[in-house]
C-alpha cells in the first residue's frame, strides 16, 4: 500500500464520518462532529494496520493471523461508547438509542473504507442517512397518525379522588391521548397524577400546559417534553 492509497482511505473515512457527525450535531445530540470523526478515522486506521500487519509478517506456508482480527475488536470496543450515550430520563423514557447506533455505523463505515470497500462504504453511508432522515420524514406524511405525534410527561395535583375521572375526560376532549397514568395520594389529601400523554407533533407544549392549568379541579401542573 502506497501513501496515496492510505491518504485516500483516511480522507474518505473522515468525509463520511463528518457527514454522520454533522447530522447528530445539528440535532444537538451527544455524538458530535469530533467524536464521529475520531471513530471513523481510527476505525479505518486500525483496519489498515490489522490487514498490513498480517501480510507483513515473515512468509510461512500457513498464515496463522486473521487479517481482520483487530478490526473485529473495534466493533466490541464501540459498544462501550454506545452504552455511554444511552440515557434513562427521570420520566422513564430511554434516549440515545439512535445516537448509539450511529456510533456503530460510523465505526462500520471506517472499517469498510480501511478494508478497501470504498463503493460499499459510500452506498452504506447514503442508505444510513436516508434511513435516519428521509424515511422518518416521509412516514410523518404517509404513515399512521402515531408517526405525527410525540409524547409529553404531565404531573397534576387534583383536589379529590372524585375529580380524577373528570380530569381525564377533559384531557381526552382536548384531542390528547392518555398512554399511561400513575396515581399517588399526598399527605394533604390531594392526589398526584403522573401522566404520559400523546399530542400532535406541531402542538406546542406551552399550549398544553395552559389548557391543563385552567382545568377547574387541577391545583398544580407540570409539563415536560420527552
Amino acid at each position: 500500500m502506497d501513501y496515496a492509497d492510505l491518504l485516500i482511505k483516511l480522507g474518505l473515512s473522515a468525509i463520511l464520518g463528518f457527514a454522520i457527525g454533522l447530522e447528530r450535531e445539528l440535532k444537538r445530540k451527544p455524538l458530535g462532529l469530533k467524536t464521529c470523526l475520531v471513530i471513523s478515522i481510527i476505525s479505518c486506521l486500525l483496519t489498515i494496520v490489522s490487514i498490513k500487519a498480517a501480510y507483513n509478517l515473515p512468509h510461512t506456508d500457513h498464515m496463522n493471523m486473521d487479517p481482520l482480527r483487530l478490526a473485529a475488536q473495534i466493533v466490541s470496543g464501540i459498544g462501550f461508547l454506545g452504552a455511554g450515550v444511552i440515557l434513562r430520563r427521570g420520566n422513564d423514557s430511554i434516549a440515545g438509542l439512535t445516537t448509539a447506533a450511529m456510533i456503530w455505523g460510523a465505526s462500520g463505515i471506517g472499517i469498510a473504507v480501511g478494508a478497501g470497500f470504498y463503493i460499499e462504504a459510500i452506498f452504506g453511508m447514503c442508505f444510513l442517512m436516508i434511513s435516519v432522515e428521509l424515511i422518518p420524514l416521509t412516514m410523518k406524511f404517509i404513515g399512521p397518525r402515531s408517526f405525527r405525534q410525540r409524547d409529553i410527561a404531565v404531573k397534576l395535583v387534583v383536589r379529590n379522588m372524585d375529580n380524577i375521572p373528570t380530569v381525564i375526560e377533559e384531557i381526552k376532549e382536548m384531542d390528547i391521548k392518555v398512554k399511561n397514568m400513575k396515581l399517588k395520594t399526598l399527605e394533604n389529601g390531594s392526589h398526584y397524577l403522573h401522566l404520559k400523554l400523546s399530542i400532535d407533533q406541531k402542538r406546542h407544549t406551552a399550549d398544553v400546559y395552559y389548557a391543563l392549568q385552567h382545568l377547574e379541579s387541577v391545583q398544580q401542573t407540570e409539563v415536560e417534553s420527552m
